[in-house]
């Protein structure tokens, strides 16, 4: 079952796009920050990281698992521990940030923002595919990592569409 995750938005400058999620999960930072900047983490909903050197200016390169291992390589360009891990790409990904607020007694808002230059179409994959990584995000935090072998299309088809449609 997929996780709820609220709509996604975007503000386009020219070629540039900035997309925005704003994300309240039911754990503590202390669990969300390893989902989000180690690699252990980050294999369970987005992509294997390695190489992955958790400092400022680090090297990271990212294999998307969903994508028969299409490689992201790029810097780490904002570390804050437990609070900002920002990896910028050499590719179309572009910068990926994810902010971690505490939010109430035991919970994270995460803000997720992808800064990237390309089309509309574009705009609308990214919108697509990052709703589709954020709700495997909250299902790994629930113990429920992404099963890459049964990976399938259709909820990033889904969401493409559903974003087409809205305008967004």
């Amino acid at each position: 079952m997929a996780e709820v995750i609220e709509r996604g938005t975007s503000e386009t400058r020219g070629d540039r796009h900035i997309l925005h999620f704003v994300l309240r999960l039911p754990h503590p930072v202390e669990n969300v920050w390893p989902a989000v900047a180690h690699p252990e983490g980050l294999r369970q909903w987005l992509a294997a990281a390695d190489p992955f050197e958790p400092r400022l200016g680090g090297a990271v390169a990212l294999r998307w698992l969903n994508a028969d291992g299409v490689v992201t390589a790029g810097r780490i360009t904002a570390w804050d521990v437990e609070r900002v891990a920002e990896y910028t790409t050499e590719d179309f990904h572009g910068r990926i940030r994810f902010h971690l607020e505490p939010w109430v007694e035991l919970g994270t808002i995460l803000r997720f923002t992808n800064e990237f230059d390309g089309d509309d179409a574009l705009r609308l994959d990214c919108l697509a595919a990052w709703h589709m990584h954020l709700e495997y995000l909250a299902a790994a935090l629930s113990g429920r990592p992404t099963a890459w072998k049964s990976w399938t299309p259709d909820r990033f088809l889904e969401l493409r569409e559903s974003y087409a449609e809205s305008g967004s």
